[in-house]
């Protein structure tokens, strides 16, 4: 049965990181993620132990930012809760053959995306707490906000409460990073993992990029000169965002000009219409039914061949050329 769960925010005064005292925090990976949650959560006066194989390339940095890293399984044995930061695609190796032989009783596991668990790439034992923290933004930004005194949203959700206080923990992991300064919201792992592969695929970043790509297109095919086409298509993207987020779509029209307000008017539904519509529930529901998430494990279990080639197209392709030269010039 689908479980919905009230619309709350909760902030500073709603989580205390009590529930995290004299507990041993340890990060699986150094990434994106791993490197700003971990210092984030050391400046919040935690104790945060990192997990890395041996040899892998983060091991140097982790230690020059003065963390003690130890193997991936012997932090899974020394931490209380265990946070996997690992790549998504990878929770399933490190999950089995390092962290599962270290767990016990009264530990819990944190994930950064609900990805790994809803689509059982991860099944944990029914001893642990589960929750999920999900921070709404690179850990880069996450960690430069945290230094300035503020915080990225997040959502939280719990998957397994062995404890009877996992949500309480869920919320004092998100003050430790940050979060609760901008407000977190509880969701489940489902809805998260859902979201967060559709956002991603037919708006933010998949569907977003071929946007962009194709408008440059269109224009340098229409005989106007390459740079032309960026600045026009590409180059202004961070204020028409930024102005959404501050003012919302209709604050964004209030913000340009007439001519560009109706000229959206008129032809935003011929490029994104009920054919493209159509499109995004077919990949929604794939998404559902984990198609998506199949596919994606059998390219990376294959060696990444098709993943590979796509990125190489994507970085070759005339955009990137134009918009290193315009950022030479213009930074």
């Amino acid at each position: 049965m689908r479980k919905n769960i009230p619309f709350r925010i909760y902030l500073d005064k709603h989580s205390d990181l009590k529930y995290l005292r004299h507990k041993v925090i340890s990060l699986i990976g150094y990434g994106n993620q791993g490197r700003a949650q971990a210092l984030n959560l050391r400046d919040s006066g935690l104790k945060v132990a990192i997990g890395l194989p041996k040899g892998n390339s983060d091991v140097k940095l982790a230690r020059k930012d003065g963390f003690e890293v130890y193997s991936t399984g012997e932090a899974a044995k020394r931490g209380d809760i265990i946070a996997m930061l690992a790549p998504d695609h990878l929770h399933k190796v490190i999950f089995r053959k390092q962290v599962m032989p270290n767990l016990l009783p009264g530990k819990t596991l944190v994930f950064a995306c609900g990805f790994s668990i809803h689509f059982q790439l991860v099944v944990p034992p029914e001893f642990v707490d589960v929750i999920l923290v999900a921070p709404h933004a690179p850990g880069r930004v996450m960690r430069e906000l945290f230094v300035g005194g503020k915080g990225v949203p997040a959502f939280i959700a719990v998957h397994q409460n062995r404890s009877g206080i996992a949500k309480n923990t869920a919320l004092a992991y998100a003050k430790a990073i940050g979060c609760t300064r901008a407000g977190v919201f509880e969701t489940t792992f489902e809805d998260e993992a859902i979201g967060d592969l559709f956002g991603e695929q037919a708006v933010l970043c998949g569907g977003l990029s071929e946007l962009l790509k194709t408008g440059y297109d269109v224009l340098v095919e229409g005989g106007l000169p390459p740079e032309n086409a960026y600045l026009e298509c590409v180059h202004q993207l961070d204020y028409i965002v930024s102005t959404i987020k501050s003012y919302g779509l209709a604050g964004m029209f209030d913000r340009i000009s007439k001519t560009a307000e109706f000229g959206a008017y008129i032809t935003g539904n011929r490029i994104i219409g009920p054919r493209a519509k159509k499109e995004m529930k077919t990949i929604l529901k794939e998404i559902k039914e984990g198609k998506f998430a199949r596919e994606w494990m059998k390219e990376y279990e294959g060696g990444m061949k098709n993943y590979n080639k796509m990125k190489r197209q994507k970085a070759t392709h005339p955009l990137e050329r134009i918009s290193k030269k315009i950022r030479m010039l213009t930074e």
